[in-house]
Protein backbone atom coordinates (compact mmCIF):
# COMPACT_ATOMS: atom_id res chain seq x y z
CA UNK A 1 0.00 0.00 0.00
CA UNK A 2 3.00 2.31 0.47
CA UNK A 3 4.04 1.77 -2.55
CA UNK A 4 1.01 2.82 -4.07
CA UNK A 5 0.93 5.98 -2.34
CA UNK A 6 4.12 6.89 -3.06
CA UNK A 7 3.44 6.03 -6.90
CA UNK A 8 0.53 7.90 -6.50
CA UNK A 9 1.77 11.12 -5.11
CA UNK A 10 4.94 10.73 -7.68
CA UNK A 11 2.50 11.29 -10.73
CA UNK A 12 0.67 13.93 -9.16
CA UNK A 13 4.11 15.84 -9.01
CA UNK A 14 4.88 14.88 -12.37
CA UNK A 15 1.82 16.10 -13.56
CA UNK A 16 1.84 19.34 -11.49
CA UNK A 17 5.35 19.79 -12.86
CA UNK A 18 3.79 19.45 -16.51
CA UNK A 19 0.91 22.05 -15.70
CA UNK A 20 3.56 24.56 -14.44
CA UNK A 21 5.71 24.03 -17.35
CA UNK A 22 3.04 24.42 -20.08
CA UNK A 23 1.18 27.18 -17.90
CA UNK A 24 4.37 29.75 -17.60
CA UNK A 25 4.40 33.34 -18.77
CA UNK A 26 6.54 34.04 -22.09
CA UNK A 27 7.23 36.69 -23.93
CA UNK A 28 9.34 39.79 -23.35
CA UNK A 29 6.36 42.50 -23.25
CA UNK A 30 7.34 44.96 -19.88
CA UNK A 31 6.69 48.54 -18.93
CA UNK A 32 8.82 50.90 -20.55
CA UNK A 33 9.67 48.12 -23.54
CA UNK A 34 8.13 48.85 -27.26
CA UNK A 35 4.71 47.24 -27.12
CA UNK A 36 5.02 43.69 -29.70
CA UNK A 37 3.63 45.32 -33.20
CA UNK A 38 1.04 43.21 -34.52
CA UNK A 39 -1.49 43.28 -37.44
CA UNK A 40 -5.09 40.70 -36.55
CA UNK A 41 -8.59 40.88 -37.98
CA UNK A 42 -10.99 42.31 -36.56
CA UNK A 43 -15.22 41.12 -36.00
CA UNK A 44 -15.65 42.73 -38.86
CA UNK A 45 -12.69 40.71 -40.63
CA UNK A 46 -11.04 44.44 -41.25
CA UNK A 47 -7.17 44.70 -40.72
CA UNK A 48 -6.43 46.15 -37.25
CA UNK A 49 -2.63 47.12 -36.18
CA UNK A 50 -1.06 48.78 -33.94
CA UNK A 51 0.57 51.54 -36.05
CA UNK A 52 -2.76 52.38 -36.70
CA UNK A 53 -3.01 53.71 -32.95
CA UNK A 54 0.17 55.65 -33.27
CA UNK A 55 0.19 58.68 -31.47
CA UNK A 56 -2.56 57.65 -29.16
CA UNK A 57 -3.54 55.83 -25.67
CA UNK A 58 -4.58 52.39 -26.13
CA UNK A 59 -6.07 49.64 -23.97
CA UNK A 60 -5.44 46.41 -25.40
CA UNK A 61 -6.52 43.59 -23.61
CA UNK A 62 -6.42 39.73 -23.91
CA UNK A 63 -9.23 37.00 -23.01
CA UNK A 64 -9.59 33.38 -22.93
CA UNK A 65 -12.76 33.20 -24.86
CA UNK A 66 -15.72 34.75 -25.91
CA UNK A 67 -19.05 34.50 -24.31
CA UNK A 68 -18.09 32.64 -21.38
CA UNK A 69 -19.25 34.61 -17.54
CA UNK A 70 -15.60 36.10 -16.97
CA UNK A 71 -14.93 37.35 -20.50
CA UNK A 72 -18.59 38.66 -21.09
CA UNK A 73 -18.57 40.94 -17.68
CA UNK A 74 -15.04 42.10 -18.47
CA UNK A 75 -16.06 43.09 -22.16
CA UNK A 76 -19.13 44.85 -21.09
CA UNK A 77 -17.55 46.32 -18.45
CA UNK A 78 -15.13 47.59 -21.50
CA UNK A 79 -17.95 48.79 -23.34
CA UNK A 80 -19.56 50.54 -20.33
CA UNK A 81 -16.46 51.86 -20.16
CA UNK A 82 -15.22 52.95 -23.18
CA UNK A 83 -17.09 56.73 -23.21
CA UNK A 84 -14.75 57.58 -20.29
CA UNK A 85 -11.48 55.82 -22.24
CA UNK A 86 -12.36 57.93 -25.23
CA UNK A 87 -12.29 60.67 -23.28
CA UNK A 88 -9.14 60.00 -21.73
CA UNK A 89 -8.12 60.00 -25.33
CA UNK A 90 -7.44 55.92 -25.31
CA UNK A 91 -9.48 53.24 -27.77
CA UNK A 92 -9.61 49.46 -26.49
CA UNK A 93 -9.24 46.50 -28.29
CA UNK A 94 -9.47 42.92 -27.10
CA UNK A 95 -7.69 40.00 -27.97
CA UNK A 96 -8.77 36.08 -27.90
CA UNK A 97 -7.85 32.93 -30.23
CA UNK A 98 -11.27 32.67 -31.59
CA UNK A 99 -12.17 33.13 -34.78
CA UNK A 100 -13.83 36.16 -36.54
CA UNK A 101 -17.07 34.86 -36.57
CA UNK A 102 -17.60 33.55 -32.80
CA UNK A 103 -15.89 37.19 -32.18
CA UNK A 104 -18.86 39.02 -34.67
CA UNK A 105 -21.77 36.62 -32.93
CA UNK A 106 -20.19 37.97 -29.38
CA UNK A 107 -20.20 41.23 -30.21
CA UNK A 108 -23.56 41.62 -31.54
CA UNK A 109 -24.70 39.77 -28.60
CA UNK A 110 -23.73 41.96 -26.23
CA UNK A 111 -23.55 45.40 -27.70
CA UNK A 112 -19.64 45.63 -27.86
CA UNK A 113 -18.40 48.96 -29.19
CA UNK A 114 -14.91 48.39 -30.00
CA UNK A 115 -12.64 45.76 -32.21
CA UNK A 116 -12.13 42.06 -30.90
CA UNK A 117 -9.29 40.67 -32.79
CA UNK A 118 -8.26 36.98 -33.61
CA UNK A 119 -4.93 35.81 -33.01
CA UNK A 120 -6.00 32.04 -33.98
CA UNK A 121 -2.54 30.60 -33.25
CA UNK A 122 -1.69 33.25 -30.26
CA UNK A 123 1.44 34.67 -32.04
CA UNK A 124 0.58 37.50 -30.22
CA UNK A 125 -0.36 36.36 -27.07
CA UNK A 126 2.87 34.97 -26.91
CA UNK A 127 4.48 38.17 -27.86
CA UNK A 128 2.72 39.83 -25.06
CA UNK A 129 3.66 36.59 -22.44
CA UNK A 130 -0.11 36.22 -22.75
CA UNK A 131 -0.53 33.20 -24.13
CA UNK A 132 -1.77 29.90 -22.28
CA UNK A 133 -1.14 26.66 -24.12
CA UNK A 134 -2.89 23.81 -22.81
CA UNK A 135 -1.38 21.27 -25.10
CA UNK A 136 -4.57 20.53 -26.64
CA UNK A 137 -5.85 23.86 -26.88
CA UNK A 138 -4.44 27.79 -26.93
CA UNK A 139 -6.06 30.56 -25.19
CA UNK A 140 -5.21 34.11 -24.04
CA UNK A 141 -4.32 34.69 -20.85
CA UNK A 142 -6.52 37.44 -19.33
CA UNK A 143 -4.41 40.36 -19.66
CA UNK A 144 -4.28 43.94 -19.87
CA UNK A 145 -1.61 46.33 -21.60
CA UNK A 146 -2.03 50.07 -21.71
CA UNK A 147 0.17 51.66 -24.69
CA UNK A 148 1.38 55.20 -24.70
CA UNK A 149 1.25 57.59 -27.76
CA UNK A 150 5.14 56.60 -28.79
CA UNK A 151 4.46 52.90 -28.58
CA UNK A 152 5.36 51.40 -25.12
CA UNK A 153 3.73 49.92 -22.76
CA UNK A 154 2.84 52.33 -19.63
CA UNK A 155 0.96 49.76 -17.80
CA UNK A 156 0.69 45.81 -16.97
CA UNK A 157 -2.05 44.03 -15.36
CA UNK A 158 -1.17 40.53 -14.72
CA UNK A 159 -3.86 40.08 -12.32
CA UNK A 160 -7.47 40.80 -13.25
CA UNK A 161 -10.77 41.05 -11.68
CA UNK A 162 -13.36 41.29 -13.95
CA UNK A 163 -15.65 43.02 -11.39
CA UNK A 164 -13.47 46.42 -11.16
CA UNK A 165 -10.93 45.59 -14.08
CA UNK A 166 -12.09 48.78 -16.37
CA UNK A 167 -12.33 51.42 -13.86
CA UNK A 168 -9.03 50.52 -12.51
CA UNK A 169 -7.94 50.70 -16.13
CA UNK A 170 -9.36 54.37 -16.62
CA UNK A 171 -7.93 55.31 -13.71
CA UNK A 172 -4.53 54.34 -14.37
CA UNK A 173 -4.53 55.88 -17.88
CA UNK A 174 -5.78 59.03 -16.07
CA UNK A 175 -2.75 58.96 -13.78
CA UNK A 176 -0.59 58.10 -16.77
CA UNK A 177 -1.45 60.58 -19.16
CA UNK A 178 -1.34 63.41 -16.43
CA UNK A 179 2.47 62.04 -16.17
CA UNK A 180 3.55 61.23 -19.62
CA UNK A 181 5.00 63.66 -21.79
CA UNK A 182 6.82 62.54 -25.32
CA UNK A 183 10.54 63.12 -25.55
CA UNK A 184 10.65 67.37 -25.42
CA UNK A 185 6.68 68.25 -24.52
CA UNK A 186 5.55 69.22 -21.37
CA UNK A 187 3.71 66.74 -19.23
CA UNK A 188 -0.08 65.84 -19.57
CA UNK A 189 -0.03 65.46 -23.58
Amino acid sequence: MPMLTLGLLAGLLLLASAVMWMTRPRGQAVEGAAAPDFTLRDQEDRPRSLGGYAGRWLVLYFYPRDDTPHCTREACAFRDARARLEKLGASVLGISADPIARHADFARKHDLTFPLLTDPGGRIARAYGSALDLGFTRLARRRTFIIAPDGRIAARFDAVNVATHADEVARTLDALRRAWAPRGAPAGH
